[in-house]
C-alpha cells in the first residue's frame, strides 16, 4: 500500500484525500478556507507574501529538514556539517527575534508555525535522538520564549502530546535507536510566561 502520512486534508463528501502535503494544507487553510474560520487569523498577509515565502524556504532547508539530515547521517563529517549548519540557522533566527515578538512582528504568520513544529520537539527528540546536541532550545535567549509564546496560543497546547511525540520517534527508527528505549523527557516549563507581548510591529522587513 502507499505510504501513510499526516496531516491530510480529507473531503468527507467524496471520501477522498484532497492533499497530504503539510505546507500546502497550511496555505489552503489560510487562503481558500479562511472565510470559513471561526476565529480567522491571516497567516499570509498580502504585503509580506514574498518575504514569507523566502523565509519559509530558509526555515525548511536549514531547520525543519536539517534535523533529519543530521539525524540520518551515516558519516561523521556529514553529520557534523549538518549540525553546524542547523545551529547557525537557529542562532540567526534567535537574533532576528531579539526585537520582534514573532518572525515578522507582533502577529504570527505561516513561518512562525512552520518553525514551531520543529522547535516544540527539539529538546525532547532532535537534541537527543538525532544528536543535534550543540545546544538545547532552552539555552536560547529568544527562541525559547518565542516557542512558549506559540505553545500558549489559544488552542495549541492541547494539540501537543509530548509522550506521543517521543514514542513515535524513539520507536520507529531502529537504525538510530535499536534498543527501543525512550529517552526521559527533559525538564522544561512550557507554561512559564514568555514575556514577549510588547515586542514587534507587523511590517515588512528592512
Amino acid at each position: 500500500s502507499a505510504r501513510v502520512s499526516v496531516p491530510v486534508l480529507w473531503d468527507k463528501q467524496t471520501g477522498m484525500i484532497v492533499n497530504n502535503e503539510s505546507a500546502e494544507v497550511l496555505r489552503m487553510m489560510d487562503t481558500v478556507f479562511l472565510e470559513l474560520a471561526e476565529h480567522p487569523l491571516d497567516l499570509y498577509p498580502e504585503p509580506l507574501r514574498d518575504e514569507i515565502d523566502s523565509l519559509n524556504a530558509y526555515v525548511y532547508d536549514n531547520v525543519n529538514n536539517a534535523v533529519y539530515k543530521a539525524g540520518f547521517s551515516t558519516r561523521q563529517e556529514v553529520y557534523e556539517r549538518e549540525v553546524l549548519s542547523l545551529f547557525a540557522a537557529l542562532d540567526a533566527l534567535d537574533e532576528r527575534l531579539a526585537e520582534r515578538r514573532f518572525l515578522f512582528g507582533a502577529q504570527p504568520v505561516e513561518t512562525d508555525w512552520r518553525l514551531f513544529t520543529t522547535l516544540v520537539r527539539f529538546d525532547a527528540v532532535y537534541q537527543i535522538h538525532f544528536k543535534c546536541s550543540l545546544r538545547k532550545l532552552v539555552e536560547y535567549e529568544h527562541l525559547w520564549p518565542f516557542v512558549r509564546d506559540l505553545y500558549q496560543w489559544p488552542g495549541v497546547a492541547e494539540t501537543v502530546d509530548f509522550d506521543e511525540i517521543r514514542a513515535h520517534y524513539y520507536l520507529t527508527h531502529p537504525m538510530i535507536n535499536p534498543s527501543g528505549l525512550i529517552a526521559v523527557r527533559p525538564a522544561a516549563d512550557w507554561t512559564a510566561p514568555p514575556g514577549r507581548a510588547g515586542l514587534g510591529v507587523l511590517a515588512a522587513t528592512d
